[in-house]
C-alpha cells in the first residue's frame, strides 16, 4: 500500500511537473545600463531566475522543447529590458518580410506576453524576430479565440537582434508609460511562446495543451518583481496628422473632381496605472487596409473586423458583449446611418470623440465613449451621438461580470421620424466563464433595447458553455432574438428567432510520423421562430488531419434544411429571386487543404460541391504565397463559384480575383499593392500604399485608390491621399 502511494504521489508530481505551471521567473533592479543593441553583452544582464527551459507546444505538447529559449529581465525607474537568446540547429532563419506586426505563422520570432494585473483575461504583446523586426498586440478574452488578438494596437518601445552560430540574441526596452499596470502587484501574469521554423518546433515557457490557443491566459506562470515598481508615470501623446486628397467622382456620366487638405489628431493620456484617455479631432482613416472582399451567397450580413487604431486598445469591453452574430456594440456602425424607410446607409463623418478605458483597480475595468458624428443635409441625416458605457468586475478565479449601456441619439428637431430614429439605447448585462485551467469557458447574457418608435423594446438572450479536455470538446451554445430587439450600433443577423447549436469534438493522437492530430467533428444547429415553427436545421460532421509538417487536410460534409423569411437572390447580382416562405434542403462535400506554412511558397485550397437552393454549386477557392525573403511576399486568392440553376432562374459564374504585393525595402519603408476583381460586386479595385516609418510610430503615407465595373468599361472613382502623422510624447 506504502509503495503504491508514493507511485501515486511521483506519478502526480510528475504530471504537475508536465503541466508546467505555477512556473517563475525574476525581474531584477538595473545595476548598470543597458545598450539596446541586441548583443546580450555580459556584465548587462543578470543572468539568474530567468525564464528558461521551455515546452513544446508543436509537434507534441509533453516534453521539452529541443532548442531552448533563455529570457532575462531588469528594469529602471523608466522601462523594462528584456534579454533574450534562442538557440537554433543552424542559422536559416525565415521571414516573411521586414514588416513590422507581422503574422507569427511563418516566421522565426519569439513573443512575450504580460498579463500585468494578472486577471488572465488581458495582455499586453512584444514581438520579434532575428532579424529585429518587431510587432505589438494585444489579447483580450483570454486569449482563447483568434480575434481575442489585434495587432492593430501601436505604440513606442525599442528592440534589437543579433544572429550568432547555433543561436540569436535580442533585447528590448519597454517603457513603463506605453503598458499600464498596477504599482501595488509584485506578481505579473508572464508566458512566452516561439515559433522554430528550421526544427519546425512551436515552444512555450509554461506548458500548453495543443487543443488550447497558444496565446492563452490560462496557462501563465509568475513574473515576479524584486523590487520596487516605478511610480507610473503620465504618459501624454500627441499624434496630430494632416492629409492632401485628389478625388475624382463618375456618376450618371457627370465627372467630379475635387482636391482638399484636412487635419487632425489624436492624443492618447495615461491616467494613472490602469486608465487610458484616448481623444480624437476630425479622424483621418485612409491609411487603413481595404477589406479583403469575399464573394457574398449568404442571406445575412458579412462581418467585417474593426481596423481603425482609435477604437482598438480595451477593444473587448466595449465589443465583447453578446456573440458574434448578436452584438450589442459594433464600433463600425460608428460613422454609418441607416435609412429606416429605403434601408440604405449614409456616411455621416466623426468630428470627435472621446473614449476612457482601463483598469480602476485590480478586480475592475471601465469604458466610457461618446463620439460626434456630421450631418449630411444632402439625405437629410442629423448628426448623431454615440456613447457607450461598460464595467466589468471580476469574479471567483478568472471570470467576470459585465453591464452596458449604448445610446445613438440626435438632438434636432427638423428631422424626418420617419426616416431616421431619434435615439436607440440598449442596456444588458453578461456574464463570462474562465477556469483556472480554461477547462470550462462560456457566456450568459441579456441585452434590452429602446427606440423613440418602440419605447417598450425588446431584448435579447443568449448562453454558451465548452468543456476543453486532452481528448474532447463539448459546446452548447443557445440564443434568442425578440422580434422587437433593435440595435442600431450592434451587429445583429436576424430577429424573431431562437437558436440552438451543440457540437463535439474528439482528438486523437496517432502514433505516427506524418500525422500530429486528428480532430473528428459533429455539430448540430437548429433555428425555430417562437410559435411559427422551424426556420433552419444544420447538421454537419467532420474530420481534420493536423500533419506534423504543419499542413491540414479537413473533410467537411452538411445537410440543411431552409425555410426563407425573406425574398432572397443566391447569385446576389439581381437575377430573379426565390421568394419568402419557400423551403429548401442542401447537402454539400467541402475538401480544403493548407500546405507546410514553413516553406517560401506556400498554398491551399477549398473544394465545395452539392445542392444549393433548388440548384446545383460548384465551388473552388485558392490562395498562394511567395516569399521573397526579407524583400516581402507575393500572394494572390481566387475563388470561383459555379451556380447552376433550372428556369426561370439564371445560373451564375462568380469570380474574385485578390492579387497582393508585400514589398519592404527596409525596416522603415513598405509598400502594399491589392488588387481585387470582383463580378459579383461589378467593380475592380486597386489600393497601393506606401509607407515610410520616418520615426518610431511617425508615419508618411502615399495611397492610390481606383474602382473600375468589373468589366472595365468605365472608372467609377479614384483618389492619391498623402497623409503625415507624428507621434509625439510630452
Amino acid at each position: 500500500m506504502a509503495r503504491f502511494s508514493i507511485l501515486i504521489g511521483t506519478l502526480f508530481l510528475m504530471n504537475s511537473m508536465l503541466l508546467g505551471q505555477n512556473r517563475s521567473a525574476y525581474i531584477h533592479p538595473l545595476k548598470t545600463s543597458v545598450v539596446i543593441d541586441g548583443n546580450l553583452s555580459a556584465g548587462e544582464w543578470t543572468e539568474q531566475n530567468g525564464a528558461t527551459d521551455f515546452f513544446q507546444y508543436f509537434p507534441t505538447d509533453t516534453s521539452k522543447a529541443n532548442y531552448d529559449t533563455e529570457i532575462y529581465f531588469q528594469y529602471d525607474e523608466n522601462n523594462l529590458y528584456v534579454g533574450i537568446r534562442c538557440y537554433s540547429q543552424g542559422n536559416d532563419y525565415v521571414l516573411n518580410s521586414l514588416k513590422r506586426d507581422y503574422r507569427a505563422w511563418g516566421n522565426d520570432n519569439l513573443t512575450l506576453v504580460f498579463d500585468t494585473f494578472k486577471d488572465g483575461t488581458n495582455a499586453f504583446v512584444f514581438g520579434i524576430t532575428p532579424y529585429g523586426v518587431r510587432r505589438e498586440a494585444l489579447i483580450s478574452g483570454g486569449g482563447n479565440e483568434r480575434e481575442d488578438f489585434s495587432s492593430s494596437w501601436d505604440n513606442k518601445w525599442i528592440g534589437e537582434s543579433k544572429m550568432h552560430d547555433g543561436y540569436w540574441t535580442a533585447e528590448l526596452s519597454i517603457p513603463f508609460k506605453s503598458i499600464r499596470f498596477d504599482q501595488d502587484t509584485k506578481v505579473w501574469g508572464f508566458n512566452s511562446y516561439r515559433f522554430d521554423l528550421q526544427s519546425n518546433e512551436r515552444s512555450t515557457w509554461v506548458q500548453i495543451p495543443q487543443n488550447q490557443m497558444i496565446m492563452n491566459l490560462g496557462f501563465t506562470g509568475d513574473l515576479i518583481w524584486k523590487g520596487e515598481l516605478p511610480e507610473p508615470k503620465r504618459n501624454i501623446s500627441l499624434i496630430p496628422y494632416i492629409t492632401g486628397t485628389a478625388n475624382k467622382v463618375v456618376e450618371d456620366g457627370t465627372i467630379t473632381r475635387d482636391q482638399f487638405g484636412g487635419f487632425g489628431g489624436d492624443a492618447k493620456i495615461g491616467l494613472g496605472s490602469g486608465l487610458n484617455l484616448d481623444l480624437t479631432i476630425n479622424p483621418d482613416f485612409s491609411q487603413v487596409e481595404v477589406d479583403e472582399q469575399v464573394t457574398d451567397l449568404n442571406r445575412f450580413e458579412i462581418f467585417f473586423p474593426e481596423r481603425r487604431q482609435f477604437f482598438l486598445e480595451n477593444a473587448d469591453l466595449f465589443g465583447g458583449f453578446g456573440f458574434g452574430v448578436l452584438n450589442p456594440f459594433f464600433s463600425r456602425r460608428i460613422g454609418v446611418a441607416k435609412d429606416t424607410i429605403d434601408g440604405a446607409s449614409y456616411s455621416n463623418p466623426i468630428l470627435f470623440g472621446a473614449r476612457l478605458s482601463g483598469k480602476l483597480n485590480e478586480d475592475t475595468r471601465l469604458g466610457l465613449l461618446s463620439i460626434q458624428t456630421a450631418g449630411n443635409e444632402e439625405y437629410g441625416l442629423p448628426s448623431y451621438n454615440y456613447s457607450v458605457a461598460t464595467v466589468q468586475k471580476k469574479v471567483f478565479e478568472r471570470s467576470n461580470i459585465g453591464f452596458i449601456m449604448v445610446n445613438k441619439e440626435h438632438f434636432e428637431n427638423d428631422i424626418d421620424a420617419d426616416h431616421y430614429t431619434k435615439y436607440n439605447r440598449v442596456i444588458g448585462s453578461d456574464f463570462n466563464l474562465f477556469s483556472k485551467d480554461n477547462r470550462w469557458t462560456g457566456k450568459a447574457f441579456y441585452h434590452h433595447s429602446l427606440s423613440d418608435d418602440n419605447t417598450s423594446g425588446g431584448g435579447q438572450h443568449g448562453a454558451e458553455v465548452t468543456y476543453t479536455n486532452n481528448r474532447y470538446q463539448f459546446n452548447w451554445n443557445h440564443q434568442y432574438v425578440n422580434q422587437d430587439f433593435d440595435a442600431e450600433v450592434g451587429f445583429i443577423i436576424r430577429n424573431n428567432a431562437f437558436r440552438m447549436n451543440p457540437n463535439a469534438t474528439m482528438f486523437i493522437f496517432p502514433d505516427s510520423k506524418s500525422i500530429n492530430r486528428i480532430d473528428l467533428k459533429l455539430g448540430f444547429e437548429q433555428v425555430i421562430k417562437p410559435g411559427g415553427g422551424l426556420l433552419d436545421r444544420n447538421v454537419n460532421f467532420g474530420i481534420e488531419n493536423r500533419f506534423k509538417s504543419t499542413a491540414n487536410l479537413e473533410l467537411q460534409g452538411n445537410l440543411d434544411y431552409v425555410l426563407l423569411t425573406g425574398d432572397f437572390d443566391p447569385t446576389g447580382v439581381d437575377t430573379i429571386s426565390l421568394l419568402e416562405g419557400e423551403v429548401f434542403r442542401n447537402a454539400q462535400l467541402e475538401l480544403s487543404y493548407r500546405s507546410n506554412n514553413n516553406k517560401l511558397f506556400t498554398f491551399g485550397g477549398r473544394l465545395i460541391g452539392g445542392q444549393f437552393f433548388g440548384g446545383k454549386r460548384y465551388g473552388l477557392r485558392a490562395d498562394m504565397s511567395y516569399r521573397l525573403g526579407v524583400l516581402g511576399s507575393l500572394s494572390m486568392t481566387a475563388s470561383y463559384n459555379y451556380l447552376d440553376r433550372e428556369a426561370p432562374y439564371s445560373s451564375a459564374s462568380l469570380f474574385l480575383l485578390g492579387p497582393k504585393f508585400d514589398i519592404t525595402f527596409t525596416k522603415k519603408l513598405f509598400w502594399t499593392t491589392f488588387l481585387q476583381y470582383n463580378n459579383q460586386s461589378d467593380n475592380f479595385n486597386i489600393n497601393s500604399r506606401l509607407q515610410w516609418r520616418f520615426l518610431p510610430a511617425s508615419d508618411m503615407f502615399l495611397v492610390y485608390t481606383d474602382n473600375y465595373y468589373s468589366d472595365f468599361s468605365a472608372n467609377k472613382n479614384r483618389a492619391i491621399v498623402l497623409k503625415v502623422s507624428y507621434w509625439l510624447n510630452m
